[in-house]
């Protein structure tokens, strides 16, 4: 079927995005992640996609150290599609990268080398690392694909990759906030959940200078994410159970609307009815626009 592009009329960024645009803490991470030693936050590029592409979406972080090239996503739900949205990611930024670059010479055109990671903070089990394939999507299997593309998902949830989050203090006091705030969630309001998380961390030196510079601002973009994230949960939730007692077909059609109406991005509407109901990501996509 022929896929429509949706213009990105939304899009909110997230503290990870805004924490990790930092050349000096994105060099940390990218070192952390690649077991290397580089001190000089000038030899990084970043790479991040700024414009909205195809499904609306929008890349966390990107960036690039002597020909090597890191691909950084923030997820707080499992996501099998992962491979195919990187490989959007990456033919876009090689596009952007070589756009000078005739693709007719007869001189080979080089790249950097890609490497796609996915930090998950999500509250489902997993695993500590998990590795995702393209070919994992494949309607028939073979033994050597000839187009892979690997994703590695890296748990940074208390008690796992700990040695990672030490080699990146800075990824270990964000998920030190993350679990402040989910903690306080269950307790009292949100408003006053993210409050409580980020002056705490800033009394216990966590994060705090860049706590204390972006205060209101983080304080916006977490409770955005946060409520969302819970309205997508009950959603899925009500949405199932209508699936189960009136047919899926009227399950899904209720929560592609009402996760319409919140003005839930297109491509977090079709990853979440993937999820969700067990149906493919084409299935899902005719459910939004039919």
């Amino acid at each position: 079927m022929v896929r429509e592009k949706v213009a990105n009329k939304r899009y909110k960024d997230t503290v990870f995005r805004m924490l990790f645009s930092d050349k000096e803490r994105l060099l940390q991470l990218y070192n952390a992640v690649n077991d290397t030693d580089y001190d000089d936050p000038d030899e990084l590029t970043i790479t991040t996609l700024e414009n909205a592409i195809y499904m609306s979406m929008k890349n966390d972080i990107s960036c690039m150290v002597d020909m090597r090239l890191a691909l950084f996503e923030h997820q707080s739900t499992v996501n099998p599609n992962m491979p195919l949205r990187d490989l959007y990611y990456v033919s876009d930024t090689f596009a952007k990268f070589h756009n000078d670059k005739d693709m007719y010479s007869p001189r080979l055109i080089k790249l950097p080398n890609p490497r796609f990671i996915v930090f998950y903070n999500g509250e489902a089990e997993q695993p500590a690392i998990r590795q995702m394939r393209l070919s994992d999507a494949y309607t028939h299997n073979e033994d050597e694909p000839h187009l892979e593309l690997v994703v590695t998902q890296i748990n940074i949830n208390p008690g796992y990759n700990e040695e990672l989050l030490r080699r990146c203090p800075v990824l270990g006091e964000y998920m030190s906030y993350v679990d402040k705030v989910r903690t306080y969630q269950r307790q009292m309001s949100l408003d006053e959940a993210v409050d409580r998380a980020v002056n705490e961390c800033i009394a216990e030196g966590i994060l705090a200078d860049f706590l204390r510079a972006n205060k209101a601002e983080v304080m916006n973009m977490s409770i955005y994410e946060y409520d969302e994230e819970l309205h997508i949960k009950t959603m899925m939730d009500i949405g199932r159970e209508e699936g189960y007692e009136t047919g899926m077909n009227k399950g899904i059609n209720g929560v592609v609307s009402i996760m319409r109406n919140m003005n839930i991005s297109d491509e977090d509407i079709i990853t979440n009815i993937v999820n969700t109901f067990g149906i493919t990501e084409d299935e899902a996509i005719a459910y939004l626009f039919q």
